[in-house]
């Protein structure tokens, strides 16, 4: 399941997906994009099957629909594309050191807090 494998429309209803609380069905996203687009229902349903094939989003059949929701956070999926970006950027210790630089420093106390608790959890 590759990070960077989402189509235009894909990133779109995911985006849409992961900014839910609930599980969400074919209808619902539709009328929320139909709202902004001229987007076809089926382009929608079929969108999201390609989601789920993919792995992307799990599902639930309710009557003769589906209800949806996402397998991974969009932080997890963020996290992927910085591990593809790291894995094919050249060397790795320099693409760090270049991505840390342009931190903020709320990034990198982020960062930091984020370690420290890894370690903690590596030591448990």
């Amino acid at each position: 399941m590759g990070a960077r494998g989402f189509g235009e429309l894909e990133a779109v209803i995911i985006e849409r997906i992961w900014d839910r609380a609930e599980k969400t069905t074919v209808r619902e996203v539709f009328d929320e994009l139909a709202a902004e687009r001229d987007i076809a229902y089926t382009t929608v349903m079929s969108t999201m099957d390609n989601l789920h094939r993919k792995g992307w989003l799990e599902r639930e059949r309710i009557g003769k629909a589906y209800r949806y929701w996402p397998t991974h956070s969009r932080e997890e999926y963020s996290a992927r594309l910085m591990r593809e970006a790291l894995g094919s950027g050249g060397r790795s210790e320099l693409v760090l050191a270049h991505f840390v630089e342009q931190m903020s420093a709320e990034e990198s106390e982020g960062l930091r807090a984020a370690l420290r608790k890894i370690a903690r959890t590596k030591r448990s």
